[in-house]
This record gives structure tokens, C-alpha cells and sequence, in this order.
């Protein structure tokens, strides 16, 4: 089988692991998804923060001894006073909508990444470095946010645990992106 894929092959072979993928073909469909998952990520985040900064100037105009409002060219600042936690965003709708993109597009990228990788001379299980740390920070980041959203006092050690996992995410991204950046190894045999 060529190497060589046209871009929206890739959506035909979503559940083909085997082969092997040139750079050529790969890079353009790893941007095209990417673009997917961020026009899904802002309409997720655009409306939940909308309706917030609605909440929150109803406050304001309600309440307005409790707001101090800050205004000028290309500035709007808005500070509540005391808790109130009514006013804080939909974090767990957020959260959800974000675990779906975010499952959707390593779903897209799977297949492609792994014949990307057998094209390097390497075992598709390489690619799965950094999804162990986006799991755990999305299962622990619902549980971080629920606090702030009650106005309780959040757990810290879960934040610097989830920073940590953030941390080790971006490095182990960065080892994928590295192993899938480097030249066709053709005198591998197509590794499974």
C-alpha cells in the first residue's frame, strides 16, 4: 500500500492501524484536525462564558455597591465583592464538552499517528504516551472545579496534581511529536 494518503482518505481509514503514512500525508491531516477540535473547543467555551459575563453584569447592575467596574479604550474589568459562586461559569458542563472533543480528536488522530509511527520503524504504542496524563487531569479537573463553583476552598494538592500531569502531558507530546517529525525508516519491516 502507498504511503502517500490524500487528506480526507484519512476519515476512510480511521480504524486502519496497519501500513505505514508519510510525513507528506500526515502533517496536513494532523492541522485539519486540530482545527476541527479547536472550532469544537470554542463553541463549547464561547456560549457557557457568555452566559457568565450575562450573570455577572446582571449582578452588577442589580447589586452595583457590591461591583467595581473598570472601563477604557480596549479594557472592561469587573470585580464582585465578597462570594458568590452563582456567578461562577458552568464548569462541569465545560468539562464534559471538552472530554468529548478532546476523545473525538485523539480518536482521529489514533490510526493516522500509528502508521506515522510504523512509517519511523516503531510500534504504534508509542503514540499512547501522552494519554495517560490528559485522562487523569480530565478526571480530576471536574472534582478540582466543583469546589471553586461551590466557593468552597478547592483541594490544592489536586491542582498541583493535575499541574504536574499537565506538565508530563506537554513533555510526553512533545517525545510524540519528535518520534513523528523524524524521516521514513524504509529498511524497517512494517511493525504491528
Amino acid at each position: 500500500m502507498p504511503t502517500t494518503i490524500g487528506l480526507w482518505e484519512h476519515f476512510r481509514r480511521l480504524l486502519d492501524f496497519k501500513g505505514r503514512e508519510d510525513r507528506a500525508s500526515f502533517w496536513p491531516y494532523v492541522a485539519l484536525v486540530f482545527g476541527i477540535s479547536a472550532a469544537g473547543l470554542f463553541a463549547i467555551m464561547i456560549p457557557i462564558m457568555a452566559t457568565t459575563m450575562s450573570k455577572m453584569q446582571r449582578f452588577a447592575a442589580a447589586h452595583p455597591e457590591q461591583v467595581n467596574v473598570v472601563t477604557g479604550p480596549g479594557q472592561y474589568s469587573m470585580t464582585i465583592k465578597g462570594n458568590q459562586p452563582e456567578l461562577s461559569p458552568d464548569f462541569s458542563s465545560m468539562i464534559g464538552g471538552m472530554s468529548i472533543v478532546i476523545s473525538v480528536t485523539v480518536f482521529l488522530y489514533a490510526a493516522a499517528v500509528t502508521r506515522r509511527l510504523h512509517d519511523r520503524g516503531l510500534r504504534g504504542w508509542w503514540g499512547l504516551m501522552p494519554v495517560p496524563f490528559l485522562a487523569y487531569s480530565f478526571l480530576q479537573m471536574p472534582r478540582f472545579m466543583s469546589a471553586v463553583g461551590l466557593g468552597s476552598q478547592p483541594d490544592m494538592r489536586v491542582f498541583i496534581s493535575i499541574l504536574i500531569s499537565n506538565m508530563l502531558y506537554l513533555i510526553a507530546l512533545a517525545g510524540l511529536i519528535v518520534l513523528l517529525a523524524g524521516t521514513s525508516n524504509r529498511q524497517s519491516e512494517d511493525v504491528k
